[in-house]
């Protein structure tokens, strides 16, 4: 048996350190964040997408009766912007949370298939993806890429026959 270590970085900082691109997509996931549809959680998020054209897509969560209908918002805006924009690579998404019922004071993580989606995106365009996340106190973790959220993601390689 042979136990091997993963290391992954991650940049912590204030909005304020950020550079004006970064601050403004951090806002644009705000302002979707509170169009979020999200009655029986509590939880809204909103993400915002920077493409390789400048173009930037928004998403917010969308809750159902049904939960296994409603979808995160990080899906909707990944989802729109590879129906709008197919062939644009995604350079940033940013994600921003906050809560009715109580106080957020630490990174919140995209879920599992949320990250899930995002890594099939930096697959498909070959090119990393950027991934900020803030927190109602302005605190924001900045992942180089994907796969630093999902080391053991899962790959199309592994569907197809040799």
């Amino acid at each position: 048996m042979e136990k091997k270590k993963i290391e992954t970085y991650f940049t912590f900082a204030d909005i304020s350190e950020l550079n004006i691109e970064d601050q403004q997509l951090i806002a644009n996931a705000i302002s979707s964040m509170n169009l979020a549809y999200a009655p029986y959680s509590g939880f809204n998020v909103g993400a915002s997408i920077l493409l390789a054209n400048g173009e930037v897509v928004n998403g917010s969560n969308q809750e159902n009766i049904a939960y296994p209908s409603g979808l995160c918002a990080e899906r909707v805006a990944l989802f729109y912007a590879g129906a709008r924009f197919p062939d644009i690579c995604i350079n940033t998404i940013a994600v921003s949370v906050s809560s009715k019922d109580f106080q957020i004071d630490d990174i919140v993580s995209p879920c599992g298939a949320c990250r899930q989606v995002m890594a099939e995106y930096e697959e498909k365009q070959d090119k990393d993806i950027r991934v900020i996340l803030h927190n109602p106190n302005n605190n924001v973790l900045i992942a180089d890429s994907v796969e630093d959220l999902l080391p053991f993601k899962f790959k199309s390689s592994l569907l197809k026959k040799y």
